[in-house]
């Protein structure tokens, strides 16, 4: 009997082939980032969708806003200090050291304040939500769930949102006043500026705009550390190394978004 003939495939000329990997990779981009998208509307969906999980929302506010107050609060300290001894250093160079609580207060309140006060939070709270849901994921915990008629995401994911949301702008908040308290101890009492003209120039030069401006800052990144840990610990891998990855993956995309955001909402709201 004779065996059949087989027809190889003429191979692809290299740029044909380098074509298809690339559209290849695109499509899996663009499917990734659908999930991802989706992820979110399906968690904001069931917010508003009953029973309301009030008491998880607040377990979750003392989790990521409670339980770091402290690292939020030793950073903002220490980063006003660095701020009030090398502004009042610059400024007295050019005989402007009236201008170093304006200078402290808008670096704190614009930038400094919601975008260290979203990567503490994102090392210490994010890193936990990924884990935490990571290991539901690979020990079957949230299948349990849906065999159980619980919807993991309305019970994991939407919570979080909502406490994240809620703890990011009030430690922003506390982040900016204990930063200029610090910026004041090290500026005024170290190094000798004027004590009236620091609140002067803050009551002065520091509007309303510029506060609430923080304030959707840190809102939104509230959103994305929720968001991306919650998504990246929810879809870990059940393997050894799923909760480690998941994990790690969280916190370096959380990082990298909150500074994108930062420049995009930046350009916004100085308009």
């Amino acid at each position: 009997m004779n065996s059949p003939i087989s027809i190889d495939r003429p191979a692809s000329p290299p740029l044909v082939a380098a074509i298809e990997r690339l559209g290849a990779a695109i499509l899996e981009g663009v499917n990734a980032l659908g999930r991802f998208v989706l992820f979110l509307l399906s968690a904001m969906v069931e917010i508003v969708l009953p029973p309301y999980k009030v008491r998880l929302v607040l377990r979750q506010i003392r989790t990521i806003g409670a339980e770091s107050f402290f690292l939020v609060a030793l950073i903002a300290m220490f980063t006003g200090m660095v701020l009030g001894l090398q502004g009042e250093f610059t400024l007295r160079k050019f005989g402007s050291e009236g201008a170093l609580g304006t200078v402290v207060s808008l670096v704190l309140v614009r930038e400094l304040g919601p975008v260290l006060t979203a990567l503490m939070v994102t090392a210490r709270a994010g890193s936990a939500m990924a884990a935490e849901i990571g290991a539901m994921q690979v020990t079957e915990q949230i299948d349990a769930l849906t065999v159980m008629a619980i919807n993991p995401v309305q019970y994991l994911v939407s919570p979080r949102l909502i406490a994240a949301v809620i703890s990011f702008p009030l430690l922003t908040s506390m982040f900016d006043v204990i930063g200029i308290l610090g910026g004041y101890a090290v500026g005024v009492g170290l190094m000798g500026a004027p004590a009236a003209s620091y609140f002067n120039g803050i009551a002065q030069n520091l509007s309303g705009d510029d506060v609430s401006g923080g304030l959707y800052k840190a809102l939104v990144f509230g959103l994305i550390v929720a968001w991306v840990s919650c998504y990246k610990g929810y879809n870990a891998e059940r393997m050894a190394t799923g909760v480690s990855r998941a994990t790690t993956e969280a916190v370096v995309l959380s990082s990298v978004l909150i500074l994108m955001f930062d420049y995009f909402l930046t350009s916004l709201l100085l308009k």
